[in-house]
Formats: C-alpha cells, sequence, structure tokens
C-alpha cells in the first residue's frame, strides 16, 4: 500500500511538473505573439511629460478637494485661459518654453543600450534649439571598455552642439557608468548613490594544470609577439602577466585623463583609485555637482520647460523576440546563481578583459 502511495504521489509530482512547464511555455509564447503585434521595425517614443504630470494631480484633486475647491480651481484655470487667448489676439502670445529631452540609459556590462541612446541623441539634434537641454538617467556599474567608450562619445555629442548636458544618478554610475557621467555639464546624484571606481579590472580563469594532469593539449598559434598574452588553456608566463599588467595600466591612464579632462575641479589621483563612493561622500571630493534625485529635479523643470521622454525602440519579428525571451531568462537564472561574484565584479571597475580581443 505504502509503495502505492509512493509511486502515485511520484506520478502527481512528474504530472504537476510538466503541466507547470507547458503553462509557462504556452504563456511564454502568448507575450511574444502579443507583443509582436503590429509592424516589425523600428520607432521612436516620444512622451509629454508636462501633461503627464498634470494628468497625475488632476486625479488626485479629484479625490481631495470638495465642492467648492474645484469650482475655485475650475473658475482659475477658466480666468488664465481666457487671459492668454486675449494676449494671443494681442500679439502678446508668450514665447514658447524651453524643452528638456530626458533619456534612460540602464547599461550592462557590454554597455548594449548605447544603440538606441545614438539614435535618440540623433533624432533630438536635429531638432534642439539653442535654450534647449538634455537629462541623461543613468544607472550603471560599468563594463566593457570599448562599448562604455563609445557610450561617453554619445553624450560629447551633445556638448558639442552647445547644448546643456544634465546627468542623473539615482542608483549607480561606476567605472564605465562614470565615465559617461562626466562629460556632463553638470552631475546630480541621489544621497545614497554609488558614485566613481575609476580604475580597471579584469580576472579569467586558467585551467593548463586540470589539462595537463588529464594529458590534453591546447594549440595556440598566433602572428605577432604580443596577439595574445594570458590564456584560459595554456600555460601562463610572467612575462604574459607583466604585458597584460602594463596594458590595465595604460587603459587606467586613459580613463583617469578623460575624466580630469571632463571634470578638472577633480584631484584625479585621490579619486581614481577604483574606490566607490556614495552620494553625500561623492559631492565632498567633487565627483558630483548636487544631491537631488531625478523625480525632483523633473518637477523643478516641469515649471520652466516643456519636458519630452525620448526612447528609440527597435520592433523585432516573432521569432526574434521568442529567442530573446528565452536568451533573457536564461540570463537571468545564471545572474540569479553568480550574483555575489557578479556584484563584486561590476564595483570595483572598468571591466578590461582580454578574453577575446580583436582578431
Amino acid at each position: 500500500m505504502q509503495d502505492l502511495l509512493l509511486q502515485y504521489g511520484l506520478f502527481l509530482a512528474k504530472t504537476l511538473t510538466w503541466v507547470v512547464a507547458i503553462v509557462a511555455v504556452v504563456a511564454l509564447v502568448a507575450n511574444v505573439v502579443r507583443e509582436s503585434r503590429g509592424q516589425v521595425g523600428e520607432r521612436l517614443e516620444v512622451k509629454h511629460l508636462n501633461e503627464r504630470y498634470k494628468d497625475m494631480a488632476e486625479v488626485l484633486n479629484l479625490d481631495l478637494l470638495d465642492d467648492d475647491e474645484h469650482k475655485a480651481l475650475a473658475k482659475q484655470r477658466k480666468a488664465e485661459a481666457k487671459a492668454e487667448r486675449k494676449a494671443a489676439k494681442r500679439g502678446e502670445a508668450p514665447a514658447p518654453k524651453p524643452r528638456l529631452f530626458v533619456l534612460d540609459f540602464d547599461g550592462d556590462i557590454e554597455a548594449s543600450q548605447v544603440g538606441a541612446l545614438r539614435e535618440e541623441i540623433s533624432a533630438l539634434l536635429q531638432v534642439a534649439r539653442p535654450d534647449d537641454a538634455v537629462l541623461v538617467r543613468l544607472d550603471s556599474g560599468g563594463g566593457i571598455v570599448h562599448a562604455y567608450g563609445l557610450a561617453a562619445s554619445q553624450l560629447k555629442r551633445i556638448r558639442d552642439r552647445g547644448l546643456r548636458l544634465v546627468v542623473s544618478i539615482d542608483k549607480v554610475a561606476a567605472s564605465g557608468g562614470y565615465m559617461m557621467a562626466c562629460v556632463a555639464d553638470e552631475i546630480v546624484a541621489a544621497p545614497f548613490a554609488v558614485i566613481g571606481s575609476i580604475g580597471v579590472v579584469a580576472q579569467m580563469p586558467n585551467f593548463h594544470r586540470l589539462l595537463d594532469k588529464n594529458a590534453i593539449d591546447v594549440e595556440l598559434h598566433t602572428a605577432g609577439e604580443y596577439k595574445r598574452t594570458l590564456t584560459m588553456f595554456g600555460e601562463n608566463t610572467d612575462a604574459a602577466r607583466a604585458k597584460f599588467k602594463q596594458e590595465l595600466d595604460e587603459i587606467h591612464v586613459l580613463f583617469k585623463s578623460f575624466v580630469a579632462d571632463h571634470r578638472q575641479q577633480l584631484a584625479i589621483d585621490r579619486v581614481a583609485t577604483g574606490e566607490h563612493w556614495y552620494g553625500t561622500q561623492a559631492l565632498a571630493l567633487g565627483l558630483v555637482d548636487r544631491l537631488q534625485t531625478s523625480d525632483d529635479l523633473l518637477l523643478d523643470a516641469v515649471k520652466q520647460r516643456e519636458i519630452y521622454e525620448i526612447h528609440f525602440r527597435v520592433k523585432r519579428g516573432l521569432r526574434e523576440q521568442l529567442i530573446g525571451s528565452l536568451t533573457r531568462l536564461a540570463g537571468a537564472g545564471l545572474r540569479a546563481a553568480w550574483r555575489p561574484a557578479a556584484r563584486m565584479q561590476a564595483m570595483p571597475g572598468l571591466d578590461a578583459s582580454r578574453l577575446n580581443p580583436p582578431q
């Protein structure tokens, strides 16, 4: 009897597992199909945040104000609209407000969002007026050197056109993230945002002893003395290690020079140690210019500017979306398994790993 119950329990567990798996796959496919409806291609999304904030206040006022207060508010707005119409008839219409374009950059180790960033910047530069400004809400712990170098160069395009650039950091702008932030005219950070990490880090495993123990040979052929320095499978030499360390030092010098050129008030040798600081500490060191969240920054700006949030989207086909969704799920599982190590690697500095150098 016990064996029968045990077998029955195992059968139910297997059946439940299959049902859950099938439901998950069906839900994933349905979600991808729903998102894929419409034309495949690229599009630029623009949101007028002034209207959004106004609508939010209206919804709250509906619950907070009594009837008399509602009438008074409606009367006031009616009078203001009437005054604006009269002024327009007399040719006294107020000058248009300057605009603030809001971009978001949520950086991963490869700075993969740089493709969208460059399109957003190309779009706004074509319509921006001299008194307009750009706000970039930046969140990044850094990553690969050349990828974040390109991202910083994209932000420099804004300043090169004479537009004011503000970078807002609510959570993290470390290593490559700070390389981007330092380009701005002004850096605004939340009090506990993580800032700095002006340094370079690279690490790699070496399996040579394990392979040698199992009589496995790995051949590597190169042309050029330094085409490869350190390797994962061969025996690394002191000369190779010295060359690799030299390359890291050279990248660090370039990084320090880039930051010093854009933040001339910094004592660069004091802050370019690979350390990171929180917002209040970063303010004292000159890494940021003031403390404020992006939310309050926008609420202040809405009084003087028309604010437009810009996002560049790529509408992919069903097949690409399905593959992308499965890849993200697999990646999320791996990140969850390796999260402690990944966090420690992301924080110290710019990832200069040469595991896959250019061919």
